[in-house]
């Protein structure tokens, strides 16, 4: 991983979250964190000029823009085994491995929310990078991004952040990795479990952590 990728996938993870009504104080707080850790002083300007899209938005119109965008559009959403199987009955079984998955890497989940959540993912995957099967979240965690990106409306606040994600964070994934996602959607009835989600999974669960707690967004720890 790239010594800039984790504080840029945690700084995305915060400006993917639902904007309540705090969200405009941390914008000086997240601008001066990057702007800090990031030797590139060009990557940080990319960064910030992202942001700024975002957070030039009044903030009651941002929170109807981010329910309208990412929580009524299925090619938008926010889920990751949602773009992987759809509405198929395997995403139950993916979201269970997907939770022995951040359990084993020690990370803590908000109350309330499935352990999908792509922001989330995105500070497991910050945190945790030494972790095999966290890592191997990654490839997955690129072409769902990757998906939002071509679906998102180009006068989107957002359209700027996933822009910045699949030039600066991300990989950009293959055609034939953008085929797969594609393909277990299409075959997501079929009764075996399918590729990726059993990748990098040992099955095994533990509850102890040290790590960092991801924050809800009235700023309480869970």
């Amino acid at each position: 991983m790239m010594e800039h990728k984790p504080v840029l996938l945690a700084a995305c993870a915060r400006l993917l979250g639902y904007p309540c009504e705090d969200f405009q104080d941390m914008k000086e707080e997240l601008l001066a964190a990057v702007q800090e850790e990031m030797k590139d002083n060009e990557l940080a300007s990319r960064f910030g000029q992202a942001a700024e899209f975002i957070f030039s938005v009044p903030p009651k119109e941002l929170q109807e823009i981010y329910v309208w965008t990412f929580d009524w559009k299925e090619k938008t959403g926010l889920y990751l085994t949602a773009h992987e199987l759809g509405d198929s009955r395997e995403r139950g079984a993916a979201l269970i491995l997907l939770q022995h998955i951040v359990r084993d890497a020690g990370f803590m989940m908000p109350s309330g929310e499935l352990c999908d959540f792509i922001p989330l993912l995105y500070e497991l995957l910050a945190v945790r990078s030494d972790n095999v099967h966290v890592r191997a979240l990654e490839l997955r965690l690129a072409a769902a991004t990757e998906r939002i990106r071509k679906h998102l409306s180009e006068d989107s606040p957002y359209s700027g952040l996933l822009n910045f994600l699949m030039t600066d964070v991300f990989e950009v994934p293959t055609e034939e990795e953008i085929r797969m996602l594609e393909s277990k959607r299409e075959s997501a009835d079929l009764d075996e479990l399918p590729y990726p989600i059993l990748f990098g999974m040992d099955g095994m669960a533990r509850s102890d952590s040290d790590l960092p707690i991801y924050k809800t967004c009235n700023g309480m720890e869970v």
